[in-house]
């Protein structure tokens, strides 16, 4: 069965700029087809339109129900059991059906009747995928269900969504969209295409359309060089023939006579007649060239500018173990690690390890509390953690709940340079128009990108930055690993994203 989308505009109200713009396209209801675009390109208004949340312009068309993934759980709703809520997700199925599912994505039924604050990040997408999958004949709408998972539990909705089809799966996580995904549906700058394969598959074909385009470009800014000298000249010669038609000396010219006036006329129409053929040319080359580029991302390179810290060490931790006031048991024990000049170590490990925890107490040593850190006095149990006199960090909170107000607000809090700050949002393709918003209407990217910005232009012994890319765009995440890569800051990460710890990460850190 086919989706059809036509002519699709759609802006949100009293906003003054289309997020989707005459957009059209075929999809076909057994694909299981990646969603791939900028932040802010309208990823999920697309979703919420095919759910019919909203007014547009244009048509979508296709006997077919949709149905989306995550589902809206209110504060109430923690403490109820997702067997209960069922009814308010998806009417039609039973419990049993839910089950089924539940056992193909390697959880225990039990979850089931356990109120929702219990779970876990993984075990709560995990029973929301199961309930969502339980249906039939639906076209199922996924919005980033990865993001805040460990690598198991990763793995494990990988692993499932790959033995499934019929979806839109939004995700910024090039591993996933590899491994599940036989479709591709991109938003471009300006335009929409579907492609068949994966994500590696479409970033080899836009590597090679981007890098032809190109090319052809420079061929045509040459010709239009050419095109512009030639009229030039024509240009010069018709006005000087225009202008010898009077005014003649009879003793300097000889040869001529009142008669040849009508020669030079003619002569000089014919050579403007050469300029405005040139002009035309030069305008169908421009316009030629405008329309290759239109779609080329135009992914500027970003600058950090760490500090050198005196001496070798950063930071060590030796037979570390972590534990909450109000609980028993510590989170882990003997962990041991160093943070050296120009190491970039991940911390890795299950949801709920202590990561976070382990960041917080390395903040609370440096005599640092900042907006968005929500693990605050985590006490120190047992063993050493030594961070080093007078460090300076720039941290990034994985949550972004904080953010309000302008950016100009956000830059005189900070101690921020406005004009540094805005060009390099600028750089990670956040638009002007943002600028003028409130960040409580940015997306959840847009939001980090205010962090990744902020954290960028502070000068810092040691970057630790907590899953900086949750709901950052592809784009923007591979112009951060060259950053990383090429500035060699002194880092500690949690970050998930198997490419980006490949391509970055000097030392992993297991902490179980």
């Amino acid at each position: 069965m086919q989706i059809k989308v036509s002519n699709l505009t759609f802006a949100y109200e009293g906003s003054a700029d289309d997020v989707l713009e005459n957009i059209s396209f075929n999809i076909d209801t057994d694909w299981k087809l990646g969603l791939i675009g900028r932040n802010g390109k309208g990823k999920t208004t697309l979703l919420n339109l095919l759910m019919g949340k909203y007014k547009f312009q244009g048509s979508i068309t296709g006997n077919i129900r949709f149905d989306y993934f995550p589902y809206a759980v209110s504060e109430d709703d923690l403490e109820k059991t997702a067997d209960e809520l069922m009814e308010k997700w998806k009417p039609e199925v039973e419990s049993w059906q839910v089950m089924v599912e539940m056992n193909q994505i390697g959880m225990d039924s039990e979850c089931l009747y356990r109120p929702l604050s219990t779970l876990s990040f993984g075990e709560r997408t995990r029973v929301m995928l199961a309930v969502l999958f339980a249906g039939e004949n639906e076209f199922l709408l996924i919005d980033e269900p990865t993001n805040h998972l460990d690598d198991n539990a990763r793995n494990i909705v990988k692993d499932y969504l790959s033995g499934k089809k019929g979806f839109i799966l939004v995700s910024h996580d090039r591993d996933l969209l590899d491994k599940v995904c036989d479709h591709v549906l991109v938003l471009n700058r300006k335009t929409v295409e579907v492609q068949v394969g994966n994500f590696s598959s479409w970033w080899e074909n836009k590597e090679k359309n981007e890098a032809f385009a190109r090319s052809e470009n420079e061929k045509h800014l040459k010709e239009i060089g050419k095109l512009k000298a030639a009229a030039d000249r024509s240009n010069r010669w018709a006005e000087k023939s225009e202008n010898s038609k009077i005014g003649y000396d009879p003793i300097k010219e000889t040869d001529r006579n009142i008669s040849t006036r009508s020669y030079i006329g003619a002569k000089t129409k014919k050579m403007e007649s050469r300029v405005k053929s040139f002009e035309n040319r030069m305008e169908r080359e421009i316009e030629e060239k405008e329309g290759l580029l239109k779609d080329v991302e135009k992914v500027i390179d970003l600058k950090l500018c760490p500090m050198k810290y005196h001496k070798e060490t950063l930071i060590e931790a030796r037979n570390l173990s972590l534990k909450y006031p109000d609980s028993d048991a510590p989170l882990f024990d003997g962990l041991r690690f160093q943070v050296k000049r120009g190491d970039r170590v991940v911390l890795a490990g299950e949801n709920g390890c202590g990561k976070s925890s382990v960041i917080a107490s390395i903040l609370q040593k440096a005599g640092i509390t900042p907006a968005g850190n929500k693990e605050k006095n985590v006490p120190l149990s047992e063993g050493t953690l030594d961070v080093g006199s007078g460090l300076v960090i720039s941290y990034i909170s994985q949550d972004t709940s904080f953010l309000s107000g302008t950016l100009k607000k956000y830059c005189e809090d900070n101690n921020l340079d406005e004009s540094l700050f805005l060009a390099v949002l600028r750089q990670l393709d956040l638009d002007r128009t943002q600028f003028v918003k409130n960040m409580e209407d940015f997306s959840e990217g847009q939001k980090k990108k205010v962090l990744i910005a902020s954290s960028l232009i502070t000068p810092a012994h040691l970057y630790i930055w907590d899953e900086p890319l949750n709901y950052i765009d592809v784009f923007s995440r591979m112009q951060i690993e060259k950053l990383i890569k090429e500035f060699e800051p002194t880092m500690l990460l949690v970050e998930h994203d198997v490419r980006f710890r490949e391509q970055v990460a000097t030392e992993i850190v297991n902490i179980s």
